[in-house]
C-alpha cells in the first residue's frame, strides 16, 4: 500500500513505449523526489513500518537522479545548460561478436561476445580505469552491454554499474535497492539501455556470410550498402537512417547530462557511434563513411564549455599523456592513487 500511496504521490518513474519499426523502442523519463514526511503517511492512515519502505524506496531514486536532467531536442537549447563545467566522454564500440567473428552481417540480431570480444572488453575498461565515469549509456543489444559490464569490473574505483530497468512498473518494483550506502553515486552507476544506440539494422543481410554475401550480389554493390551514407541495404537501414536516432538520443538524453558536468561512457556499435562522431566532430557525409571504428578501443572526448575536444585513444592505465589533457582528469587519478594507497 506504501508503495503505491508514494508512487501516486510523486510520480517517481514514469514510462511511454512506443511501437517503431524495429517494435522495441522505449522511452526513459524520470520525474523528481518530494520527501515524504510522518504527517502525510497519518493521513493515508499508514503505518511506521510503511514509512520505512517509502524512504527505501526513495533511496532507490537516488541512483537515477543523475538521469533526471531534462532533454533537448534542439541545438539552440545549449545556452540553457551551464558551460563552464567539463566532463569526460568515453565512446567504445563492442568487443568482437560470435558473428564478427564467423564474418557474419550482424546488425541488430542479438549476439554475444565471442572469446576474444570478452578479452577486448577488460583490455578497454584497464584502459579507462581512472578516467571518471558517472552515468553509461549502452544500446539494447546484449555485447554493448557485456563490454559496457565487463570494462567496469576493471574501473579502480570500484563503482557497481546497475541496469535501471524502465520496462515496466513491476521491472521497476523489482529493482529497488534497499540500502542507502550501496545506492549512492560513490557506490554505483546508473547504467541505461537505449534501441535508438543500436547497430544499423542490415535488413536480408542479417546473418548472411559477408564474402558470400559479395560474391552473390558482387563487391561492389555490397560495399555499397556497406560504406555508402544513404543507400541502405534490402529493407535494412542507409548510415544516414542510423545516425537520426543515434544522434538525436545523444542530444536529448547523453548531452545534457555532459553538460552538466557528468562523465559518460557510451558503449554501443560501429555505425551508431559513428553517427556520433560525426556530430561531435562535425564531419560531412563523405568524411563518416571512411572512419573506421575498432572493436573494443575506447575514445577519450574532453566536453568543455559546450564543445567536444576528441583526446585519442587511451594507450594503457598507466599512459601519463592521457591523464595530463586536463587538470580535472589528474586530480581524479590522484585521488585514486590516494584511496588505494
Amino acid at each position: 500500500m506504501a508503495t503505491g500511496v508514494y508512487n501516486q504521490a510523486i510520480g517517481a518513474f514514469q514510462s511511454n513505449s512506443h511501437i517503431n519499426n524495429f517494435n522495441h523502442q522505449h522511452k526513459f523519463n524520470c520525474i523528481g523526489r518530494l520527501v515524504v514526511t510522518k504527517d502525510f503517511f497519518s493521513s493515508y492512515g499508514l503505518s511506521k513500518r510503511d514509512l520505512r519502505v517509502s524512504k527505501c524506496i526513495e533511496y532507490q531514486t537516488s541512483v537515477v537522479d543523475s538521469v533526471s536532467s531534462p532533454s533537448r531536442s534542439k541545438t539552440s537549447d545549449r545556452d540553457t545548460h551551464k558551460k563552464s563545467n567539463e566532463a569526460a566522454l568515453i565512446l567504445v564500440r563492442h568487443g568482437e561478436s560470435l558473428w564478427n567473428e564467423k564474418n557474419l552481417f550482424t546488425g541488430c540480431v542479438d549476439v554475444p561476445l565471442s572469446k576474444k570480444g570478452i578479452d577486448e572488453a577488460i583490455e578497454a575498461g584497464k584502459r579507462i580505469s581512472s578516467i571518471p565515469v558517472d552515468l553509461i549509456f549502452t544500446s539494447a543489444l546484449i555485447r554493448a552491454q557485456m563490454t559496457a559490464m565487463l570494462a567496469m569490473t576493471q574501473h579502480r574505483h570500484m563503482k557497481v554499474p546497475i541496469i535501471m530497468h524502465n520496462e515496466s512498473e513491476q521491472a521497476r518494483e523489482w529493482s529497488q535497492v534497499f540500502c542507502k550506502d550501496t545506492n549512492t553515486k560513490e557506490h554505483s552507476i546508473p547504467v541505461i539501455a537505449a534501441w535508438q544506440l543500436n547497430e544499423r539494422m542490415y535488413g536480408e543481410l542479417q546473418g548472411l556470410n559477408k564474402q558470400e554475401t559479395a560474391q552473390r550480389y558482387g563487391k561492389e554493390q555490397v560495399h555499397e550498402w556497406r560504406r555508402s551514407y544513404n543507400i541502405p541495404p534490402p529493407n535494412g537501414e542507409s548510415l544516414e537512417m542510423c545516425a537520426e536516432r543515434a544522434v538525436a538520443y545523444f542530444r536529448d538524453q547523453i548531452e545534457p547530462q555532459l553538460l552538466s558536468g557528468k562523465n559518460v561512457m557510451v558503449s554501443a556499435h560501429g555505425n551508431s557511434l559513428r553517427s556520433i562522431i560525426m556530430y561531435l566532430e562535425k564531419l560531412t557525409s563523405q568524411e563518416v563513411i571512411s572512419l573506421e571504428l575498432s572493436t573494443g578501443i575506447p575514445m577519450l572526448y574532453i566536453c568543455k564549455e559546450g564543445r567536444f575536444i576528441r583526446r585519442g585513444s587511451p594507450v594503457a592505465p598507466t599512459e601519463a599523456g592521457v591523464y595530463a589533457y586536463t587538470r580535472r582528469l589528474a586530480l581524479y587519478r590522484q585521488r585514486l592513487d590516494d584511496m588505494l594507497q
